[in-house]
């Protein structure tokens, strides 16, 4: 029976079960729920990276901001929170629409 030792989604036991398995769990205290998360985001990264075309990238960072919006809400903030700090940020210092990539900053 192969061990896995990582955090993985709510409903991941239920399907383990449903498929005539047994899935052995526990519940993470806080700091490894952060730490645990803080692992699956470089996880969902690297298959983000390794992923061979759009629709798989785009699957790869879904899990991303699922992950995003848990580790927001145990920092304290809500995933509408974590927009409009997205969205101010945006504002001021503006978004990656225009593809800009700085090559040198020569002083004048």
């Amino acid at each position: 029976m192969p061990i896995h030792n990582k955090l993985v989604r709510d409903r991941i036991p239920e399907i383990i079960q449903l498929a005539g398995k047994e899935a052995k769990t526990r519940v993470l205290n806080d700091d490894e729920y952060m730490q645990e998360l803080r692992k699956k985001i470089d996880e969902e990264y690297e298959e983000y990276l390794a992923a061979e075309n759009a629709v798989a990238a785009v699957e790869e960072l879904a899990d991303m901001l699922e992950l995003i919006y848990a580790t927001a809400a145990a920092h304290g903030a809500t995933p509408h929170q974590l927009d409009m700090i997205r969205e101010e940020k945006a504002k001021k210092r503006g978004a990656f629409d225009e593809k800009i990539y700085l090559v040198e900053v020569v002083d004048g």
